[in-house]
């Protein structure tokens, strides 16, 4: 595998830009997403995402021919806008590019400029606008850059830039340990998981075991509300983390909110624009936040939304992993403990505590076996460093994305885990991760349902997790963040062993 022996990408192991940048803006109250270019693209996307989060999800385009490619799409743009506000009266409208619109050349900024100009005596709805060419990333970096585009264009400017101990990026989880990791209190008799030394995974809290906690934050900015930044998880995942959030104090403003636009319960009626979202007026806050948590390596080098937050307004920023597992959800909840200076409420102990008995009971299971890990690079982060801790030894983890980092980050949360670390493939398609998986002997596949063809040629179980997941039911609420989703996530990758196990024997067994 030391280099491409085929030309053409075979079952990509990513999405398209804009894709992820329609997600995105779904998940803002009142947003109609929009795509400056050929109605085929909203119509595959919309037959993408329906697939997954079983959601109708109407996705707006400028409709543009022949034609256009070669005088440009500015008039269609102006009246596809025209025609959402008639139709959905929306109170934003995020417009995507696409490859064709990227390739002419179209200024979307000034064809906006225009726009309002043209059409300022009308009740005009906020319109973000993002560059996202799929030829130049993937749908994660469609999904970063929208989140980030909102944050810089709706964001109102602050009196100032805010002081305080812990102004600057406060980075953790898979990318160092977290603080205080060494001091978590007692360990749980034979809590010790494979791969650690005696009590490196306690079965007690991080930080503090009551009372309060020293923030280190300004008091200027004490009673502000807490932006949550969580990249592209499950409705579910994004529930649970507003429920963690409230259960420490904090008021979170998460962004995208997806949990109820893209799992909405059942109406008696259709509603165009699904109700929920992140609320325009709290976006338009951000700036006076109290701090804001981005989770993954959103974007590499380039600047993110947490980073714009911080850069812009002075906005405290805390940067952890997507908190998949029991160090990863440490991480996170120290940083909760930092920003409102409460120490971890009783339930979270608890979960904890049932996750690491349950590591405990199942490592007879799950020990020395061999997995293959694909996906988006933050999920694929926090899921190898949730392998890592239970004893499953990840030999292969691949993303189709390129430039992330991913070897370091995989480095950073499985060394000292494992005796050797896996190998990582950046920019890779199926076809590729097939051709070296196959020589790797694995006993299960981590990751969406596009690797299914490979594991059930080679008979080994594949655990579906993040996006999409179109052959199963319910992949809008797979929960994999927390102490709660680690341990769902756990029962799920030991059944799936112990059931493959189980059918492969010659007489079959009822009881384990």
């Amino acid at each position: 595998m030391a280099g491409r022996n085929h030309i053409a990408t075979t079952n990509a192991c990513k999405l398209c830009t804009p894709l992820g940048a329609t997600l995105a803006f779904r998940g803002i109250e009142g947003a109609v997403p929009f795509l400056h270019g050929s109605q085929g693209c909203a119509t595959y996307m919309r037959r993408y995402v329906i697939s997954h989060y079983r959601e109708p999800m109407d996705i707006a385009s400028s409709a543009l021919g022949e034609k256009h490619a070669i005088h440009g799409g500015g008039p269609n743009l102006k009246k596809g806008l025209l025609n959402v506000m008639k139709k959905y009266h929306p109170r934003l409208v995020g417009v995507a590019t696409t490859c064709l619109t990227e390739t002419i050349g179209d200024d979307v900024g000034r064809i906006l400029r225009e726009f309002r100009n043209e059409f300022g005596d009308l009740d005009l709805p906020d319109i973000v606008h993002v560059s996202t060419p799929s030829f130049a990333g993937t749908h994660m970096d469609g999904w970063y850059d929208a989140v980030r585009a909102v944050t810089e264009q709706l964001v109102e400017a602050t009196s100032g830039v805010m002081s305080g101990t812990m102004s600057g990026v406060i980075s953790g989880g898979s990318h160092e340990a977290a603080p205080g990791a060494a001091a978590r209190g007692p360990a749980i008799a034979g809590a010790t998981m494979p791969g650690t030394t005696s009590g490196a995974i306690s079965g007690t809290t991080p930080g503090t075991t009551s009372g309060t906690v020293s923030t280190g934050l300004s008091s200027t900015v004490s009673t502000g509300r807490t932006c949550l930044l969580p990249g592209l998880l499950s409705p579910a995942d994004i529930r649970h983390l507003r429920d963690v959030m409230e259960a420490f104090g904090l008021a979170p403003v998460i962004l995208p909110d997806i949990s109820e636009t893209l799992d909405a319960p059942c109406l008696e009626a259709y509603a165009p624009i699904p109700a929920g979202g992140t609320p325009l007026d709290d976006i338009r806050a951000l700036g006076r936040a109290r701090a804001v948590v981005e989770m993954g390596d959103p974007l590499g080098s380039r600047p993110s939304a947490g980073a714009a937050l911080h850069a812009r307004h002075g906005v405290p920023l805390f940067r952890v992993g997507v908190p998949v597992g029991l160090r990863e959800t440490d991480t996170f909840m120290e940083a909760l403990e930092r920003i409102s200076g409460t120490a971890m409420p009783p339930r979270m102990m608890l979960e904890r505590g049932r996750l690491v008995d349950a590591l405990v009971d199942g490592h007879k299971y799950v020990a020395g076996k061999r997995a293959v890990v694909y996906g988006d690079a933050d999920m694929v982060t926090g899921l190898c460093a949730m392998l890592a801790e239970t004893g499953i030894r990840p030999v292969l983890v691949a993303t189709g994305a390129r430039g992330c980092g991913l070897a370091a980050r995989v480095a950073a949360v499985c060394g000292g885990l494992m005796p050797d670390l896996p190998e990582v493939r950046e920019g890779v398609d199926f076809h590729e991760i097939a051709e070296r998986a196959g020589t790797l002997a694995p006993d299960l596949l981590v990751g969406n349902s596009k690797g299914y063809r490979y594991a059930r040629a080679w008979g080994i179980p594949l655990v579906r997790t993040g996006f999409p997941v179109h052959d199963r039911f319910g992949g809008q609420r797979l929960l994999h963040v927390g102490y709660t989703g680690a341990l769902a996530l756990y029962d799920r990758i030991v059944n799936a062993l112990i059931e493959r196990h189980q059918t492969a024997s010659p007489v079959g067994y009822g009881y384990m």
